[in-house]
């Protein structure tokens, strides 16, 4: 094969489920040879669409597919301010698939153009949640039943927003799920307010320890919502419960606080959903300040940044759960999947339940079974995209402003 050039590159919107879906398809010289990439930021799907069609496509058009490394590089510097989520969003995309397109070109999946594989699968976790501490054991013993052994539980609090909980069903993953009931408050998305979140969250671990017992992970994710000092009691309460991890303690500007944890409890600690720079990632991970990195591959630009992040991770002892909701496509799950393989420091991959119509989206996407994740051994990512299917499911429009959070006298609460 010649050395392919850069053709086209094509933003692709689509929601067959609640999240707006981006990916972004890089067209080569070779005939038949194209790479798919996930730069799904669902809050701001246009913004993102936007820095790929109108400054990337022609920054890098005729640009040789097999040099990532000078792409990504010259790309992320190329709007001189950098590190940002929307630059981060719409690199990732191209850098994604480019790796696509390299694995397809030496037809090998991508984690053995990294090193080949640590592991045969990637243990995966997902979300019980409920209503009450009933309702979340009904769907740990079901999740348990299922042969899955990480589990991420939330349960409401009577009365007020709970992040993470919605009843019954499975969780989404995006900040400001509803929880408790909408007629206690005028603010639109809801009041959440610490002390009660607090003490709900420990009666459910209390719960699941001593009706479900110890021989399951459970994971808890306070996703910034509490004020510091708070964070520091609540990490020191649960070390009794021996959580998994507890994620999202602080918020990225009290990371600082994190050292206090270290000093008086052994709880573990993941964190990085919210980072996009390198000055907020490197001093948690040097300091060991956190013990799981949970960054979000595509906003950070991808799996050539995220490679060097968890090699930096490993020589530190810190292990990878990257960021999966729904709001990261199955392309993104497939790309994070590909570095989990061949990381030795991973930890478990966030799996988001898609629906089978979103599957049939994206054909080729991962198979979970039996707890764990499972490549399917094709070259690249291992994944497709139907575009006329996605074609059938346009991004809906919605209410961006619907889901803030407000304390009780009317203070935003950070997501």
């Amino acid at each position: 094969m010649s050395d392919p050039k850069i053709r086209d590159i094509r933003t692709i919107l689509t929601q067959p489920d609640n999240n707006a879906l981006t990916v972004v398809k890089v067209e080569t010289t070779e005939p038949g040879l194209y790479g798919l990439g996930c730069a799904t930021y669902d809050r701001q799907p246009f913004t993102v669409k936007t820095a790929v069609d109108e400054y990337l496509r022609p920054f890098l058009i005729g640009r040789s597919v097999s040099d990532i490394e000078d792409i990504w590089q010259s790309a992320n510097v190329s709007s001189y301010w950098r590190n940002g989520t929307v630059l981060g969003d719409a690199l990732s995309g191209v850098d994604q698939a480019l790796w696509d397109i390299k694995g397809k070109m030496a037809d090998m999946p991508v984690y053995d153009l990294l090193g080949g594989r640590a592991r045969e699968a990637a243990a995966v976790y997902v979300h019980p949640s409920g209503p009450d501490n009933e309702a979340v054991e009904d769907q740990v013993r079901a999740y348990i039943e299922q042969g899955f052994h990480y589990l991420r539980v939330q349960v409401e609090t009577p009365g007020y927003q709970t992040y993470g909980a919605q009843g019954a069903g499975e969780v989404s993953g995006r900040a400001g799920t509803m929880g408790g009931p909408r007629a206690v408050t005028a603010w639109r998305g809801g009041i959440f307010e610490p002390r009660p979140y607090m003490n709900s969250a420990l009666s459910l671990f209390d719960h699941l320890r001593s009706k479900v017992g110890w021989d399951f992970e459970m994971l808890h994710d306070v996703h910034e919502r509490i004020p510091a000092i708070d964070g520091v009691w609540l990490a020191k309460e649960v070390e009794q419960y021996r959580l998994f991890f507890l994620e999202d303690l602080f918020t990225p500007e009290d990371q600082d606080y994190f050292r206090q944890v270290r000093e008086i409890c052994t709880t573990p600690i993941a964190m990085g959903e919210l980072w996009s720079n390198p000055h907020e990632i490197i001093p948690m991970v040097r300091d060991r300040l956190v013990d799981y990195i949970r960054i979000h591959v595509s906003r950070v630009g991808g799996l050539t940044p995220c490679r060097k992040y968890a090699a930096l991770s490993e020589m530190f002892g810190v292990r990878t759960v990257w960021h999966g909701p729904s709001g990261t496509s199955p392309v993104g799950h497939a790309a994070n999947l590909m570095l989990e393989l061949n990381t030795w420091n991973f930890g478990v991959h966030e799996w988001a339940v898609f629906p089978e119509r979103t599957r049939e989206v994206f054909p080729g996407s991962p198979e979970v079974r039996d707890g764990h994740m499972w490549p399917n051994g094709k070259p690249g990512l291992g994944i497709d995209m139907d575009e006329k299917l996605a074609a059938k499911y346009p991004i809906q429009e919605r209410d961006m402003f619907r889901e803030l959070v407000r304390r009780a006298d009317g203070a935003i609460v950070r997501p």
